[in-house]
């Protein structure tokens, strides 16, 4: 089996490597070894590899920077994602491409379906939208993944943050009513592998989008709560900051974020077997995160 991976050094990209090395026919590139949004290099290097598989897993992901870097934000979220699965449609390869909550507006109650309608609120979900669109055009064998809230020991991430600030800081406040799935990074690399492995043992998915993230479901709030409890329990911080519950509005950012960020994951469940993300599970090894 020959698995290409892009993004390698991103948060889920380190963890497809770690998973697939040693398993696979395996090459994997960074954003400086490859850009995606080069046409000819993407097209140059899949012909050559002839993968049976392409994931990938880069992106932009800087959400307010996205407000002014409009070109450069479709150029990777767009663009790239569109000829990689140009050149797996070309060479027969199933496109797996990584997506995110933020295509949808965050405004309905309960949690989102892959039925539901898409209303992105910022240039970020935007291009992010328009990369789901390209790739589902581009090649029939796709799987489009939708996931929240990413976090891990590699990478930028709000756990990292959170412990960095509850360092430096007595008292935070941190926003209450923006709900979602927290995801652990090392998760959505097994759960597009299991994909991978389901379709390698002869079986036909049914191709398109499917969500996959965390539970229970948290405000970003009650999960820097969990988070400083286990820092504490674990003691990598002295003594946890005071925390503060405060609404959206008291915290300003160019980019709108959902409210409810929920995604439904009964379907990824039943077609692939894979279940959400176990995110407490994933803070136990906290002191990895420093």
């Amino acid at each position: 089996m020959r698995v290409l991976v892009t993004g390698c050094n991103g948060q889920v990209g380190h963890y497809l490597v770690e998973q697939l090395r040693g398993k696979v026919d395996l090459l994997s590139y960074s954003k400086e070894q490859l850009d995606i949004t080069d046409q000819v290099a993407v097209f140059s290097i899949v012909s050559e590899f002839a993968p049976h598989y392409i994931i990938n897993a880069a992106a932009y992901t800087a959400v307010d920077k996205a407000e002014q870097d409009v070109d450069l934000s479709y150029a990777i979220n767009r663009d790239g994602p569109q000829y990689l699965a140009e050149a797996a449609d070309r060479c027969g390869a199933v496109m797996l491409h990584i997506s995110t909550d933020y295509v949808f507006d965050g405004d309905v109650d309960g949690s989102y379906t892959e039925r539901d309608a898409t209303a992105p609120q910022s240039i970020y979900g935007e291009s992010k939208l328009a990369g789901e669109i390209a790739v589902a055009e581009a090649c029939r064998r796709h799987l489009i993944l939708r996931t929240a809230w990413v976090f891990g020991e590699h990478g930028s991430n709000f756990v990292k943050t959170m412990l960095r600030l509850g360092a430096e800081r007595d008292a935070l406040s941190i926003v209450s009513d923006q709900v979602g799935g927290p995801t652990y990074a090392g998760d959505i690399a097994k759960a597009l592998i299991t994909m991978i492995e389901f379709i390698d043992a002869g079986k036909e998915p049914l191709w398109g989008i499917y969500h996959f993230s965390g539970a229970p479901y948290v405000s970003w709030y009650e999960f820097s709560r969990v988070i400083f409890d286990q820092a504490e329990s674990s003691q990598i911080l002295d003594k946890k900051p005071l925390l503060k519950a405060i609404p959206t509005r008291e915290f300003p950012t160019p980019a709108k974020r959902p409210a409810n960020s929920r995604l439904n994951c009964d379907k990824i469940v039943q077609q692939f077997g894979i279940k959400p993300s176990d995110w407490q599970k994933a803070l136990i090894n906290i002191r990895n995160y420093k």
